[in-house]
């Protein structure tokens, strides 16, 4: 794989990639040019091209891509065939929701343990995963493998809770508080803004609306 540094939009847009080249698979669709890939993603064929070129290219001139093994070069750039164990920290309704969704797994994430502070849930299972107190995060962590922790605590809580996860050596954190969470330790740090997508929906609808009247 090229070495050069990576834009971060190229990042972002590697899982499309690899949603859609999925998808073809179970079509049993075997190549695709970068210009019919193009028309079923939105995006230019060039885009395409300079997207993939930045960790090899894997395109034939004249033959296209490889679905299968395009979609295989993806996945392990992703790290998608790696395990990651992760931790939610905040049994809350996103927790849950997070727990319970199916997909992690099969991308690679495997839940191995829940924490939180309300009596009400330590103690409970939540998709098969006891939900432990926090007091028992450390001893977790050191007797655990912990490469991920998901953070759904409140916003005030959120420094404390990632700080504390970092000098338990976990590398990785995503978090979803409503702030662009900064850490001084060596740690991979992804911010999950959901508002942000939702008031991005709100301003298509409304360039939408105003349209339509401009029409009227």
């Amino acid at each position: 794989m090229n070495k050069k540094k990576i834009s971060i939009a190229v990042i972002k847009r590697l899982p499309r990639y690899y949603r859609y080249l999925y998808d073809l698979l179970k079509l049993g669709i075997t190549r695709i040019s970068s210009k019919e890939l193009s028309e079923r993603m939105n995006i230019t064929a060039s885009q395409i091209r300079q997207d993939l070129n930045c960790f090899g290219g894997f395109g034939q001139q004249g033959y296209g891509y490889n679905v299968e093994s395009l979609f295989n070069e993806i996945s392990n750039i992703l790290g998608v065939n790696e395990t990651f164990h992760t931790i939610i920290v905040g049994a809350g309704h996103m927790g849950q929701a997070l727990a319970n969704y199916g997909n992690f797994e099969k991308r690679g994430f495997k839940v191995v343990g829940i924490f939180d502070v309300n009596p009400a849930v330590v103690g409970t299972a939540i998709n098969g995963i006891e939900v432990l107190h926090i007091d028992k995060l450390d001893e977790f962590i050191k007797q655990n493998k912990v490469d991920i922790g998901i953070l759904t605590v409140p916003y005030d809580q959120t420094p404390a809770v990632a700080d504390r996860l970092a000098r338990l050596g976990v590398k990785g954190l995503w978090n979803f508080s409503p702030m662009d969470l900064e850490l001084e330790h060596d740690v991979v740090i992804e911010n999950v803004h959901l508002s942000d997508s939702l008031m991005v929906l709100g301003y298509k609808l409304n360039e939408m609306r105003n349209r339509n009247k401009s029409k009227n």
